[in-house]
Order: C-alpha cells, then sequence, then structure tokens
C-alpha cells in the first residue's frame, strides 16, 4: 500500500473514458501508468470484469497485458463462483491495484450489490489500494453518470465515492454527450467528461492529474451556468509506454495499428 505525507494511506481512483487490454502503444501507456502508482515492486493487481458479465475474452486480454512478469495478475469472476469459489473481501483486499471493465454499469452495481462488492471496494480504496476502471468501470466510482445500460444514454447513479459526474467515451458517442449536457443543464452535478484513451487521476475527491495515452484524446470540465452548460478542456500529460516489448506479436500490432492510423 502507498502511504501520503501524514502516513494515512493515499485513496486513489484513476478513471478512463475507454481503454483496451491490447499491445497498442496507447493501451500499453495505460497499463505502464497504473502500475506506475503501485509502489510494490511485484504488485498484486485483480480485475473485475463484471459490467460484461465476466467474458473470457476480456479477462484473457487483460492477462495477456499483465504476463510480463512485473505483477501478479487474478481476475474475480462473480458469475462463476460456484465453480471458481473466492473469498472475496480477502481477495480485494490483498490486492494492490483493481481494474475494472466496461460494459452495463447498471448491471455492474446490481451484481456488486448482491455480493456487497461496492463495500469491500471502498474499504480496500481507504486502505491505500488503488482503483482503476474504463467505461462502465469508471462512471460507477461517481455520484452519477450517463450509461447506456438499457440502450438510449440515461442519468444513473454510482457509488459516490467521487463527487459529481462523469461522462466517457465522449465524442466517440455524441448520443450520450448530448445526454450528458443536457442532464448537467436539467440538474445533475457537474463533473467531468473522458474521451476513449483520456483519464483523471483522483487522490480522495480530488482531481490531480488529466492523462491522454493517444493524441487528440481529451478530457473536459463540465458545468452548469445559468441556463448554459459549459465544457472547459482540462490540460493533460501525455502518456507513452514506459518500454517497448519486441516481441513479433507487438511488431505485428504496432504494424496493424500504424495502417489503421490509431498511434500516436
Amino acid at each position: 500500500m502507498d502511504n501520503g505525507r501524514n502516513g494515512s494511506p493515499r485513496r486513489r481512483i484513476l478513471t478512463w473514458g475507454g481503454h483496451d487490454f491490447t499491445s497498442g502503444p496507447a493501451d500499453r501507456a495505460v497499463r505502464d501508468h497504473m502500475l506506475s502508482l503501485v509502489e510494490e515492486p511485484r504488485p498484486r493487481v485483480c480485475l473485475l470484469p463484471t459490467a460484461s458479465g465476466d467474458p473470457a475474452e476480456q479477462i484473457r486480454r487483460f492477462y495477456n497485458a499483465f504476463a510480463n512478469g512485473e505483477c501478479e495478475p487474478s481476475d474475480l469472476s462473480l458469475f462463476r463462483l460456484a465453480r471458481r469459489p473466492v473469498a472475496l473481501r480477502d481477495h480485494l483486499l490483498a490486492q494492490d491495484l483493481i481494474c475494472v471493465g466496461g460494459g452495463s454499469m447498471v448491471n455492474l452495481l446490481a451484481v456488486w450489490e448482491a455480493h456487497e462488492i461496492g463495500a469491500m471496494l471502498a474499504l480496500a480504496w481507504k486502505q491505500g489500494v488503488v482503483l482503476a476502471g474504463q467505461s462502465a468501470g469508471a462512471l460507477c466510482w461517481t455520484e452519477a453518470g450517463i450509461t447506456r445500460s438499457s440502450g438510449r444514454p440515461l442519468p444513473a447513479a454510482g457509488l459516490g465515492l467521487l463527487p459529481g459526474s462523469l461522462c466517457v467515451h465522449y465524442h466517440q458517442d455524441p448520443p450520450r454527450r448530448a445526454a450528458y449536457l443536457a442532464a448537467v443543464g436539467n440538474g445533475m452535478p457537474g463533473g467531468y467528461a473522458l474521451d476513449d484513451y483520456a483519464g483523471l487521476l483522483w487522490e480522495g475527491d480530488q482531481v490531480v492529474a488529466a492523462l491522454s495515452a493517444r493524441r487528440g484524446a481529451r478530457a473536459f470540465q463540465v458545468h452548469a451556468a445559468g441556463a448554459r452548460v459549459i465544457e472547459t478542456p482540462v490540460a493533460a500529460t501525455a502518456l507513452r509506454p514506459a518500454h517497448v516489448d519486441r516481441t513479433p506479436s507487438e511488431i505485428s500490432e504496432f504494424r496493424r495499428l500504424a495502417r489503421a492510423g490509431w498511434l500516436g
């Protein structure tokens, strides 16, 4: 666990508008930054893929992303507890970093409530475990956000560990952005909006850094001012992978992304 200046655990959450566990440079930059937040020499990293129903493909990509020996990866599959029993509280509190995947925030919180996962994660956060998540895994920490759990983008309540509201996939999903601006204009607490590969690092209830793992990925502060809703860009630190894994699969993926125009 990482302690603050006064000796008490630092309460940190990393929220991403969207990312994946691929071998591409942007995703490696996200992974490397998450690991950099933990001072343990070989941190324990756990994936909670609940929001998508614990899909095998997401879990496989997670293990591939963290398979370089720098950490001890694990996953907590709530939909597979009958076959893989786990002492949930003990496992979560033993982690250094917990990653929450994307999917449906409404479904995520409903399943978590059945297993009391929200309370366990709040305790882990207070004890210094770094929490991280993208899409639904980012929305869930805030007071409110815009989710597509029912198809249309609609407001929904989160756990409330972080103040205010959040919108993800901001410019990648224009109807979601429009719904967020309308919701803030109609009384939803203001907050932040994140493009895919844009992130925010929170300490306690304050944003201490905005991050961008891909050129053009931006973060915005959003608030109502009378009848207007104002979007203010937040200056972000550009992230790059800490190192390049020179394996054939990495090189192949790099070339594929370059051809598709996703690099930089």
